[in-house]
């Protein structure tokens, strides 16, 4: 079936809160292990239905967010979500206490409980209007960034569409390019600011309310961190800013003096890699998704069988259109078992990234769709990204096809840029970190606090007001992650840290790195991050030898690339 036609309808809400209160019942109620697992079972199976249209209305919803039939869609699962959770949560306590619990976790391992006692931490109806209002304020967020229209040369863009220009050759038309989307942000800052206020306070009151010292625990908990913690990640920031800065200061000074720019660069001069542009992708987005199809049947048969069935089944919408959502994601349809990709195709490097980034999420989960439980199909956000950002240097195998005369720029342009991403997301992370422990800083102090954390992390930059919102020191506020989901940003760089691994597999045994990849990937979500790059034969990346030890191997491989011919 192709995605255009599964059908959507909104389930009853009252059904479907006595059916979850049913199968509690039953589980309780239950004189077997026999009993229990049936029930667990069909509790299984049976949300997969309702799980997807909730997912349909938000895919559509982003397609279009002036779409008002969907909108109204979105908002009737925004609302419903925190409602039925009270009584997912009673669910959640009968397997806690289930005579059978050591049955439950003899046949499915006892991650499934770890991971339900964190979900318990995660609520109460007390929070339940604060749940609403924050998804609320997400939707303000998401439907702002979508309903930009920015005048530049002579069209109106969105900010998707901007994008190709802000790394033009061209220092005045690249220029002008930021400047243009920094005065949209601006003109909009005043709603940026409330938006965010407003999330900082819901999330803190939340956090209180369910007893911690503020939103930072419950943040955590709401991503499922089980195997690491907060101590954990500011080792491994001081270890990004011992190994990885001065590498990545180093690739930025290189940069300034191949294009002839004074050093520190602007945001403008920095995001031009090569003085006659960065790469650019060969022909049309279906070109690309051809190109796609070809590296996929040449990788794997089963990668081959999976890009051919997104392309068939039309799980993909791709092209950057007036009032669509900004960004990108993979999402799951569990009733079909089908991935979906939602991406904003500009003509950038971008675009490839998106056929392996996004895919190599969706892959995955086609691997493991048909798991039991179906909570195993799916790792943690941390390990998820593994799948996707190591599968951006698997897509080397067929660099001349995406890129064509462009390949030797995109080589070395996307290992160094994964990087320079290392800084970025860590800053990112970092940020939301003082901004929980501090939720009374005013919309000024944020933006202060971030000015200081890109003299850390970024020491390339001239921040120096030529280009409004970004040299302003408050470019944080494009970061659709600050707002949406705190505290992801960091599984971005755990997942960048492992994929480097593979990248430096790949020089030497491209073979051998994949059924690397594979032996990680088949696992699904059903050991913990630490422990599912164990089983595959990988270093963690809280080890600070894994990152000086990528480190090394980067810089060896991008200080002997030849660039001749390259200007």
């Amino acid at each position: 079936m192709k995605f255009s036609e599964m059908p959507y309808k909104r389930p009853d809400p009252e059904e479907l809160k006595a059916e979850l209160q049913g199968w509690t019942q039953r589980l309780k109620a239950a004189k077997s292990y026999e009993e229990a697992r049936a029930v667990f079972l069909e509790k299984q199976e049976k949300e997969k239905h309702p799980e997807t249209m909730a997912t349909l209305a938000y895919i559509r919803q982003s397609i279009d967010t002036r779409d008002a039939f969907y909108n109204e869609e979105k908002d009737f699962w925004d609302d419903f979500g925190p409602e039925i959770e009270e009584y997912e949560q009673e669910w959640k306590e009968a397997m806690l206490i289930s005579p059978f619990r050591k049955d439950f976790e003899a046949e499915y391992s006892d991650l499934l409980f770890l991971n339900i006692e964190i979900a318990r931490k995660t609520f109460s109806p007390a929070i339940i209007e604060d749940m609403q209002r924050e998804n609320e304020l997400v939707d303000a967020y998401d439907n702002l960034i979508a309903s930009a229209q920015i005048p530049f040369e002579g069209g109106v863009y969105t900010l998707s569409q901007l994008e190709p220009f802000q790394d033009d050759p061209d220092d005045g038309r690249r220029l002008a390019a930021w400047k243009a989307k920094g005065q949209w942000y601006k003109d909009n800052q005043p709603q940026l600011d409330r938006i965010y206020d407003d999330l900082v306070r819901v999330r803190d009151a939340m956090g209180r309310k369910l007893g911690y010292d503020g939103y930072t625990q419950l943040g955590y908990y709401n991503m499922e961190r089980n195997c690491w913690t907060k101590e954990d990640i500011e080792k491994f920031r001081e270890a990004v800013q011992k190994y990885v800065v001065p590498l990545a200061d180093s690739i930025m000074r290189a940069q300034a003096q191949r294009n002839g720019m004074p050093y520190p660069l602007s945001f403008a001069d920095s995001s031009l890699m090569f003085r006659s542009g960065n790469p650019r992708p060969v022909g049309t987005p279906d070109d690309i998704l051809a190109q796609g199809r070809k590296f996929y049947d040449e990788l794997s048969p089963e990668t081959s069988e999976f890009f051919r069935t997104m392309l068939e089944e039309e799980l993909m919408d791709v092209l950057s259109t007036e009032g669509k959502m900004g960004g990108g994601y993979c999402n799951t349809l569990e009733y079909y078992e089908r991935p979906f990709i939602f991406a904003n195709f500009n003509g950038t490097q971008g675009d490839v990234e998106v056929v392996t980034h996004e895919a190599g999420h969706a892959f995955a989960y086609w691997l493991n769709r048909k798991r039991i439980p179906t909570q195993y199909a799916d790792p943690t956000a941390e390990a998820c990204e593994v799948h996707s950002m190591s599968m951006e240097f698997f897509g080397w195998k067929n660099t001349e096809g995406f890129f064509g005369s462009d390949a030797r720029k995109f080589k070395y342009s996307h290992l160094a840029g994964a990087l320079l991403f290392l800084p970025y997301g860590t800053m990112v992370d970092h940020f939301q970190h003082i901004v929980y422990a501090h939720p009374e800083l005013t919309p000024e102090q944020r933006h202060a606090e971030w000015k200081k954390l890109l003299g850390i992390y970024q020491p390339w930059l001239k921040l120096d007001g030529e280009i409004p919102f970004f040299s302003d020191g408050e470019g944080w506020q494009r970061q659709i992650h600050i707002y949406e989901c705190p505290f992801y940003y960091i599984d971005y760089c755990l997942a960048q840290t492992v994929a480097l691994q593979f990248w430096a597999m790949i020089q030497q045994d491209p073979d051998d790195a994949w059924q690397h990849y594979m032996a990680y990937t088949r696992q699904g979500g059903s050991r913990t991050f630490v422990d599912l790059l164990k089983h595959a034969g990988l270093r963690t990346p809280f080890d600070e030898e894994c990152l000086k030890g990528v480190c090394k191997a980067a810089k060896t491989w991008l200080d002997e690339f030849d660039l001749t011919g390259i200007e």
